[in-house]
């Protein structure tokens, strides 16, 4: 329907969504990048939808506040890495390694962020596969293909001809929340939706999973604040 904007300091850009499923006025706000969103039913004037909104300014910039500041790619600066924050340095040779908390990275800065993300790229496809591997074993269903996106929507899916898709920035997540994603996907091998059935298929491949999936709805949207220059 368009962009408004809330006047203030700083101004809130506001997208307005008609939706024939809506019941009442709703508002948004992505913790991945801090879009907001005004979805209104059909009927509602596009005044009264606005007029809520602004109503509601105290609690929107609250939210938007709560949202993680952009983390910088750099020499010194830190990024995790399957949890645990290491230091960019300089390095040596033709190859990235992570030791003891560090990430040594050969190289001129200017191309840093990049092959950085390659790197991350190529170490999450490692242990998706190993994992995802383990999981399809344990369950005793194959999986068709292996992909890897940037996603913000989802951490990943299972599509019904059994492909496994992954945001591979889950890398950047502790290790066994990585775990517990790749086994909620290889449970959708066996059942198509989150019925009691599938939690309980989930609990089997990855007993105690409920502290991993807290921590995904808690920090996840911080592993999307690490901009690597696309």
């Amino acid at each position: 329907m368009g962009q408004h904007v809330i006047p203030g300091d700083p101004p809130i850009d506001l997208t307005l969504r008609r939706s024939g499923r809506a019941r009442r006025i709703s508002l948004r706000v992505s913790g991945l990048d801090g879009k907001v969103t005004l979805t209104l039913p059909n009927g509602v004037p596009e005044r009264e939808a606005l007029d809520f909104a602004r109503e509601k300014q105290g609690w929107l910039r609250q939210q938007l506040d709560k949202r993680p500041e952009q983390q910088a790619i750099g020499m010194g600066e830190d990024l995790p890495f399957q949890g645990i924050p290491h230091r960019i340095a300089p390095g040596p040779g033709r190859r990235i390694v992570a030791q003891d908390g560090v990430l040594h990275v050969p190289g001129p800065e200017s191309t840093l962020a990049p092959r950085l993300q390659a790197w991350l790229k190529a170490q999450a496809r490692d242990r998706l596969a190993a994992a995802s591997n383990h999981y399809a074993a344990k369950l005793g269903r194959p999986y068709a293909r292996l992909t890897l996106r940037d996603t913000r929507s989802r951490w990943g899916s299972c599509s019904s001809n059994g492909g496994l898709m992954y945001s591979w920035r889950l890398i950047m997540a502790p290790a066994p929340v990585l775990d517990y994603v790749a086994a909620h996907e290889v449970a959708h091998l066996a059942e198509m939706n989150h019925s009691p059935a599938f939690w309980a298929t989930v609990d089997r491949l990855c007993p105690g999973y409920e502290p991993h999936r807290r921590w995904l709805r808690e920090h996840g949207a911080s592993l999307h604040s690490y901009r690597f220059g696309n």
